[in-house]
């Protein structure tokens, strides 16, 4: 009988990786959903400048994207979806801090919070243990 390791087999993952994965999704579908709601606006008013408006909307469109493709990344391992992953949770607390201070707590929270697990989690041993194996040479 073998006794069980402290530190998780090779092709475990993490539920920290799941965690942060998780919210990589749910932030990318929250832009999609401002997407659409950008584009039910641009169908019922008039926007200021057409090409502002559709740069906007060309950009909310290519973050989800990019977001979807870095959780996809993260889930499976690869180490540079580590700095993505950062930079995008840094960006948001940039976002949820005026938002917060300027009177609209919940969607400050909503923004705050889920940037919050995630700087904290993917500062933690497995995740880097993972991230550091997904993309060693001749790992899968």
């Amino acid at each position: 009988m073998s006794i069980p390791s402290a530190n998780p087999t090779p092709g475990t993952r993490p539920v920290a990786v799941v965690v942060i994965s998780l919210v990589l999704v749910l932030e990318a579908l929250a832009l999609l959903g401002a997407a659409a709601w950008f584009v039910y606006g641009l169908m019922t008013q008039t926007p200021l400048s057409m090409g502002g408006a559709i740069f906007q909307l060309v950009l909310l469109l290519l973050l989800s994207g990019w977001l979807l493709a870095a959780a996809h990344f993260f889930f499976r391992g690869y180490r540079w979806t580590r700095a993505a992953a950062l930079v995008w949770q840094l960006f948001v607390i940039v976002i949820a801090f005026p938002t917060f201070t300027s009177g609209l707590v919940l969607p400050g929270l909503l923004l705050l919070l889920p940037a919050a697990v995630v700087l904290l989690l993917i500062f933690t041993r497995p995740v880097t243990d993972y991230l550091t194996k997904g993309s060693a040479p001749g790992a899968v």
